[in-house]
């Protein structure tokens, strides 16, 4: 991910305005080094902007998300995660436990993709 200046930057000349909230998610979102929910990047922009409602976090993502500057992941479950744009593509881990989400290379799966193909026939999607 650019850094918020240049996040900003690319709004600006999309035509965006640059509202204090949409900065807060921006910085929410950058301050984290992991994928993060809505709630938890709610819960963050409200420490800098109290009055944030959730409902502007959701429409920031997915103003950002149209925009190519972050990613949303789908865990299943009615659980999105979002990360920012431009990180390698990936694979995730979800612990049915804990819910911990963990980052595995795109090519760990390459094996199993061409065992299922050699075996059974079948074209497995697992990007």
């Amino acid at each position: 991910m650019k850094n918020k200046k240049g996040l900003l930057e690319i709004l600006r000349e999309k035509g965006y305005r640059l509202t204090p909230q949409r900065m807060m998610v921006l910085e929410a979102i950058e301050a984290s080094h992991d994928h993060v929910s809505a709630e938890e990047i709610h819960a963050r922009a409200r420490l800098q902007y109290p009055y944030i409602n959730i409902s502007t976090v959701y429409r920031t993502l997915e103003l950002l998300k149209e925009n190519g500057l972050v990613t949303e992941t789908d865990l299943g479950g009615g659980r999105f995660l979002y990360h920012p744009a431009g990180k390698a593509q990936h694979h995730h881990l979800v612990c049915r436990k804990c819910g911990k989400v963990s980052d595995i290379d795109i090519t760990v799966l390459d094996k199993i993709r061409d065992q299922l193909k050699a075996r059974y026939g079948f074209d497995a999607e697992l990007e």
